[in-house]
């Protein structure tokens, strides 16, 4: 498969989430990624089996590219990947704390042979503090980060229902090789590159934050629904049917009450002329449109929503998200049968149809042996 990235040469010391899902992005663009798996394998290879007898998460991260079992404590092998290294423009990998430099290619090292190379360490906690000798996972960082205790309900925090911390991280991670690539094409030097879960979960905490450390606000659980913003939540139809909907200003809301609640003029009542005045009484707001939604079925709310302009959403199933008609999706192999799934959420003209194929373990060895012979 070709791409922006032809000719690239990652190698990646990966396993779980976050750095697969870097690479895997690389690799979708034409890098060529050799991924390094210990004897027994990356460990998502054992997480479920879900997938033609495959792990789900392996399958979707690590589409195109080449797998090869290397067992550093050996002389030899470890040779093998300084040679794999030294003809490398990217080395990425998300050991635990200190092992790469422990088992002898850490970054500062293999920078230090070849001052193009870019490097990325992804850790939980980075290289500085008193945390960075922690091990950690996306769930602990959720909660270590306060994402969990402004996720759930009122009742219980909660979990993002995905590996969001994870899925975060390589998306930093991705964006910082593309950014250290440009700027290697002017300065001739690479960088070492340090990404960690909690740090990006910090930034994604910001708004949370702000309003914590200059407004004395304590964000709210609140499910589906917003803290600052009315009407904004679910509302069931005279069919059973969730429906989302997001009124972002008074306009929005003007349309609302004229298009779809039947309610001409609530929006110059000065209890819910403004938002703030909203948010104030959310529980009246919130009987409001209730009331009118659920006199209505789903079609004819749908139609009425869209004719008044109103963001809105189902509330969807996984099963429902199988079947959407919105949804484009791609298609690659796997050792064991051919997948479908999402497409990349970037698209172009002349985009693949097909990403690369999922490696089986160690189905490269024997070749990338022989390729980086002594």
């Amino acid at each position: 498969m070709s791409g922006a990235l032809d000719g690239l040469l990652v190698v990646s010391i990966e396993q779980a989430v976050a750095a697969p899902y870097c690479s895997a992005r690389l690799a979708d663009a034409g890098a060529r990624v050799i991924k390094i798996e210990r004897p027994e394998g990356d460990f998502a290879r054992g997480y479920d089996g879900y997938v033609h007898g495959l792990a789900s998460y392996f399958v979707w991260l690590n589409r195109g590219k080449q797998s090869i079992v290397l067992d550093f404590k050996k002389k030899d092998d470890l040779a093998l990947l300084h040679r794999l290294i030294g003809r490398a423009d990217v080395l990425i990998q998300n050991l635990a704390p200190g092992a790469a430099q422990r088992a002898g290619f850490g970054a500062a090292d293999m920078r230090a042979k070849d001052k193009r190379l870019i490097s990325v360490d992804i850790s939980g906690y980075g290289d500085h503090g008193p945390y960075k000798d922690r091990r950690a996972y996306d769930l602990l960082v959720q909660a270590e980060s306060g994402m969990a205790s402004i996720t759930g309900t009122e009742h219980a925090p909660g979990r993002i229902g995905v590996s969001a911390t994870d899925i975060g991280t390589g998306m930093y991670a991705h964006a910082a090789i593309l950014e250290a690539l440009l700027a290697r094409a002017k300065t001739g030097e690479g960088r070492e590159i340090s990404v960690s879960l909690f740090s990006s979960m910090a930034e994604w905490m910001s708004v949370p934050l702000l309003a914590k450390d200059y407004g004395a606000y304590d964000w709210p659980r609140l499910g589906l629904t917003h803290p600052t913003i009315a009407p904004y939540g679910v509302y069931s139809t005279a069919d059973k049917v969730p429906v989302l909907i997001s009124i972002q200003n008074d306009r929005e809301f003007t349309r609302l009450c004229e298009g779809v609640l039947d309610r001409p003029g609530l929006d110059r009542d000065p209890e819910y002329a403004t938002n703030k005045a909203r948010n104030a009484r959310r529980d009246e707001t919130n009987a409001i449109v209730q009331k009118s939604f659920g006199s209505q079925s789903f079609a004819d709310l749908a139609a009425r929503l869209d004719s008044a302009q109103i963001a809105w959403a189902r509330v969807s199933s996984v099963a429902d998200l199988s079947q959407h008609p919105q949804l484009r999706r791609t298609r690659f192999s796997t050792p064991n049968g051919e997948v479908s799934l999402p497409a990349l959420a970037a698209s172009w003209l002349g985009e693949p149809a097909r990403l690369g194929d999922v490696p089986a373990l160690g189905q490269h060895t024997d070749q990338v042996r022989r390729e980086f012979a002594a």
